[in-house]
């Protein structure tokens, strides 16, 4: 048996979980989560004990991959809906900058020449579900990165946008501009040296 499928998903009473066939469904303050179950596992609610467990209907290879992830999901669904996921992201770079503009993320991040109907070089549409916050000051220093905070309930989308956005311009190694995850080392290279001849 799995140790970590085996383990019991707690949920707290604010939060409701209900089954419906291979859908599970998990309810709570910070919005509504569904899960489809991976091939091989079923799920028994306990809404006195207020836990949910997660067990493999066979000991084939597959169900038991997915005895883990299943628990893996139901638990991220629970920590989501109730104080749901962030992932901060940091820009550096002079003149790099970022706004929030309706449901899209317009960026300048320094390519020159690339510019949008809206003047900036990159439009991101937000998806839904994820809340975007641009918390950059008005004016900044050059060592003060531009910061943008994503939030959501789903730890799969709020994921994926951040590495989306992220992908558009990685931190180079020489200056280290670019954009960051806020807990992300960028390991920092030596130019080369210019000797007197």
């Amino acid at each position: 048996m799995s140790r970590l499928g085996s383990k019991p998903v707690v949920f707290p009473s604010s939060v409701t979980v209900s089954v419906s066939g291979r859908s599970v469904s998990v309810k709570g303050s910070k919005g509504t989560l569904a899960l489809d179950l991976p091939t091989g596992t079923e799920v028994d609610v306990n809404a006195a004990g207020r836990q949910v467990t997660v067990r493999r209907v066979d000991d084939q290879k597959q169900s038991r991959a997915n005895h883990g992830l299943a628990r893996a999901l139901l638990a991220n669904m629970v920590t989501g809906v109730t104080d749901g996921f962030k992932r901060r992201l940091l820009i550096y770079g002079t003149g790099y900058n970022c706004k929030l503009e309706g449901q899209k993320l317009c960026l300048n991040i320094g390519y020159m020449g690339r510019k949008t109907a809206s003047g900036a070089q990159y439009e991101v549409p937000v998806p839904e579900g994820v809340k975007v916050t641009v918390e950059a000051p008005a004016a900044r220093g050059d060592n003060e990165p531009a910061k943008i905070l994503v939030e959501g309930c789903d730890k799969e989308r709020v994921g994926r946008f951040a590495s989306e956005v992220r992908a558009l311009r990685k931190a180079e190694p020489y200056k280290g501009k670019g954009i960051r995850y806020e807990d992300e080392v960028v390991k920092r290279k030596q130019g080369k040296a210019v000797t007197g001849g």
